[in-house]
């Protein structure tokens, strides 16, 4: 089987990938590197690796050709980087994952899967299922509720599609992010011995192991279509939906270090909370790992020198940073055309 994922080489796909190898699959990784490629260095050196720099919006479809099966993760992660440029965000988040969509099929590919988000569900009270109404609050969220809106249709008996709204993901990954609520906490209490919460700490959010995405990804790529086609599935536990200000206590007693909350910024307009039975009940999925034992390895790490905090692993930062070269780029371009 042949596999391509688009964003491979970021947070959850330099993870799934090396995965994917393991079961025996061929994979090519399409991404445009905007953090680089050092996450796939382990992954190049399999013969069943291809990498290809491109962007989703504008590739050359040919390289669907024999391809079985799109996990299509390529997106501006996260809510805050989707506020950077919302318009930038719809092209590459909603019209690009779209164009994806439409054109794997158009190939032949046989399965599409689209990894969306729980933060569709936006602020809501009760314990939200598959069946929920969405309330997108972000730009992020709604580019993930019109590419649901967009792609699930294209679903028939020669296609599969699935969209998979990921709870917010933590964990060590080869591509390490630190703007995600659990590594955030840890890397502020490795640094200052301060754990920073964001006010007022009674927001729920659900949340799920980097590595248990993977193995979650790959029940998609390998369950039958009755049982994933033109479905929705939330991606979590349901023991793992967490208010902030506990998840930062329970943070705080796994790396057993002594700590003091530090509070920070405007009441959190987004709280949910999440249930999961679907993906148990269907594909017998249940994550292996919890936030407690994913600090204190991330804890350790840091300790150790294994991982370093840098601007490429704070997303916004980044992106910021980006577009900042980006605009000087157009700027000195201007004035060389002027004069």
């Amino acid at each position: 089987m042949k596999v391509l994922v688009t964003g491979g080489a970021g947070y959850i796909g330099s993870t799934l990938i090396p995965v994917l190898l393991d079961k025996g699959y061929k994979v090519i990784c399409l991404d445009r590197l905007f953090f680089g490629k050092e996450s796939l260095a382990e992954a190049s050196e399999n013969s069943n690796f291809k990498l290809q720099r491109d962007d989703v919006r504008w590739f050359d479809p040919a390289i669907l050709e024999d391809v079985d099966t799109v996990i299509d993760l390529a997106a501006l992660s996260n809510d805050p980087s989707g506020e950077l440029d919302p318009a930038k965000t719809l092209d590459i988040n909603y019209l690009g994952r779209v164009r994806v969509a439409r054109l794997s099929k158009e190939y032949g590919v046989r399965r599409y899967v689209l990894a969306s988000s729980c933060s569709v569900y936006g602020f809501q009270t009760e314990t939200l299922t598959e069946e929920s109404a969405v309330n997108p609050l972000t730009t992020y969220a709604k580019a993930n509720v019109m590419a649901e809106r967009d792609i699930l249709p294209l679903g028939d008996s020669e296609f599969t599609v699935t969209a998979v709204r990921l709870a917010t993901v933590y964990g060590l990954s080869k591509r390490m992010r630190f703007d995600l609520a659990v590594n955030g906490i840890v890397l502020g209490l490795y640094k200052t011995g301060k754990i920073q919460v964001m006010r007022d700490g009674s927001q729920w959010r659900p949340f799920i192991h980097v590595k248990d995405v993977a193995v979650a990804l790959t029940r998609f790529v390998e369950n039958s279509p009755d049982k994933v086609n033109r479905q929705v599935f939330n991606v979590g536990s349901d023991d793992q939906n967490y208010q902030i200000y506990p998840l930062a206590e329970l943070i705080g007693r796994s790396v057993r270090t002594p700590y003091k909350i530090e509070w920070y910024g405007s009441p959190d307009k987004r709280s949910y909370r999440v249930g999961f039975g679907k993906i148990k009940e269907k594909l017998n999925f249940t994550p292996r790992h919890t936030p407690g034992q994913a600090a204190e390895e991330i804890y350790n790490a840091l300790k150790d020198g294994a991982i370093t905090d840098s601007m490429r692993a704070r997303t916004v930062d980044w992106y910021k940073h980006l577009l900042d070269a980006e605009a000087t780029v157009k700027e000195v371009m201007f004035r060389n055309t002027v004069l």
